[in-house]
């Protein structure tokens, strides 16, 4: 007669398999977490690293951009000294005739203060110009500088 093994033992053999089997897949997802928080430490400290390049970048260019508009703002305060000083006119043949018939006397103080004041204005747009051009160019830098570091990895 052929003896069949004890219930126990394979109840307890069962029972060994699948704590061992448990206890290896415990291990396995510790180390595995374990190996994915390093990773994600390395991936935090790199975009740590951009970030404060980025900024670095950002400062440099807005630096570039206040250097840029304080070379516009002493052009305009040295073009106004200019008009005001009655240094730099407009062309005679730009200059409407009055027609008024006031003194020819009267008529240069008014026609030169009325030109000072069209050159302000002229000078003033242009500044303005020069400002936006500058501010467009150091956003187009920016851009530049953020689609660069971002796009390293791609």
């Amino acid at each position: 007669m052929m003896r069949l093994p004890n219930p126990w033992m394979i109840l307890g053999a069962i029972t060994a398999a699948s704590l061992v089997y448990f206890y290896a897949h415990h291990a396995g997802y510790v180390k595995r977490d374990q190996e994915m928080q390093l990773e994600i430490a390395r991936l935090n400290g790199e975009a740590r690293e951009k970030e404060q390049k980025l900024a670095q970048d950002l400062n440099n260019t807005s630096s570039q951009l206040k250097e840029a508009n304080d070379v516009v703002t002493k052009k305009q305060s040295d073009l106004d000294r200019l008009i005001n000083s009655g240094r730099v006119r407009l062309n005679s043949g730009c200059v409407q005739a009055s027609s008024s018939a006031t003194p020819a006397s009267r008529d240069n103080e008014a026609g030169s203060e009325s030109e000072r004041e069209t050159l302000r204005l002229i000078a003033e747009i242009a500044a303005e110009g020069d400002r936006a051009i500058n501010k467009l160019n150091a956003c187009i830098a920016a851009y530049e500088q953020v689609r660069e570091a971002i796009n390293v990895n791609k």
